[in-house]
């Protein structure tokens, strides 16, 4: 049998997202750029998404600038920001996803100076010291709203309220928050905010970045001018379809019964466990656990041969043998954050698959130390 618990990496597609997609592609065949009736037809589908998806998270309709992903989306931020500047510093949380963190990089040097704020034991970085590490040279802060591994929910609101004070520009990186935290792009009242669809049941390659009135993008890749001359390619019409119907589609907090139930489980099973971020707000779908001795990317490799899809680390970074950056900023040693498992929960995740889990795990564990000639609990 097999059961997917990877819903951080990509949820799956919620049944309103897929008959939108299929609709927009049958019934508005053209170009959203196109005058004729084929054309309007598939503009009609781009505006009413944008209108949705500006109510859904409290933005003026305009604010919104559709991409292909969060990705996308924090860059064309971050280069936005510092493509006309000539140096300064940029104050970023060290467990930023890394469609923040590589950008970013490829920036530093003699002109940008990046400050990155390492997050405390639990996975949380807080308020206090993200704005002890601002000052007059500040040209970007970037934080993101919920951690994509821990599910650690950063404060994200004091840091922009300090920001908006001092005319400071932000980038808050929503993606693992869209469906799971309360969002409002308005009252947070910051510069950017990235957003991606399939993480909450929408389509893949489809997200948007939410902009503050009079904020002026670069664009990545000039062409045609779509987007209101702010991210030139043709919209992708089923896909913006396919976002707006998947939005509050998924309640994320039924699935913290299911998540708290693994968790106890395998502390009574594996004592050694040690759960990240237990002790902060987090996300109800995620656990990002540590089994001490063991090899995080093994040890996914025996579950997956016993049917479950989970993850070790970011789905972004797979095919590394690197270690959990977020996990490293904590404080975790290279060793034991190579011991880490993400889980995730969602739509079709029953207390069934929590326990098959975990029972999955403690047969799994048993059999690597066995071949390793270690004594079994």
């Amino acid at each position: 049998m097999k059961r997917y618990l990877d819903c951080n990496a990509t949820c799956p597609p919620v049944q309103a997202a897929l008959e939108a997609v299929a609709k927009a592609a049958l019934e508005a065949p053209g170009n959203p750029s196109s005058l004729h009736w084929a054309g309007r037809a598939a503009r009609r589908i781009v505006d009413d998404g944008r209108d949705q998806l500006a109510a859904f998270v409290g933005c003026e309709s305009g604010s919104v600038v559709f991409t292909s992903g969060g990705t996308e989306a924090n860059n064309i931020a971050i280069h936005s920001v510092l493509a006309s500047l000539q140096s300064g510093s940029v104050v970023c949380t060290a467990i930023e996803h890394p469609a923040v963190l590589k950008p970013l990089s490829q920036l530093k040097g003699d002109c940008f100076e990046i400050i990155q704020v390492r997050p405390n034991s639990d996975g949380m970085v807080s308020a206090e010291s993200m704005i002890a590490a601002i000052t007059d040279d500040t040209r970007l802060v970037c934080m993101m709203m919920v951690n994509n591994e821990s599910g650690a929910i950063q404060p994200v609101q004091e840091v922009a309220a300090f920001c908006r004070a001092r005319g400071i520009t932000m980038l808050v990186d929503a993606v693992q928050a869209l469906g799971k935290s309360s969002l409002n792009f308005q009252q947070l009242d910051i510069d950017f905010m990235s957003l991606s669809a399939h993480k909450i049941g929408g389509p893949k390659g489809v997200g948007a970045l939410l902009v503050r009135r009079g904020m002026k993008l670069h664009e990545l890749t000039p062409g045609g001018g779509q987007e209101r001359k702010r991210r030139s390619g043709t919209e992708n019409v089923p896909g913006i379809a396919g976002f707006a119907a998947a939005l509050g589609q998924i309640d994320f907090t039924t699935f913290a019964p299911i998540r708290d139930s693994f968790e106890q489980q395998l502390k009574n099973q594996i004592p050694t466990v040690r759960i990240i971020s237990e002790q902060t707000a987090r996300t109800a779908n995620t656990s990002l656990f540590i089994l001490p001795g063991m090899d995080g990317e093994t040890l996914l490799m025996q579950l997956d041969l016993a049917g479950f899809a989970v993850a070790s680390g970011s789905a972004c970074s797979s095919g590394k043998r690197e270690a959990s950056h977020v996990l490293l900023a904590m404080g975790v040693n290279d060793a034991t954050a190579r011991s880490s498992v993400r889980v995730s929960f969602g739509p079709g995740n029953t207390m069934d698959d929590a326990d098959a889990l975990v029972k999955a795990l403690v047969k799994s564990r048993q059999r690597l130390r066995g071949m390793a000639g270690l004594v079994t609990e």
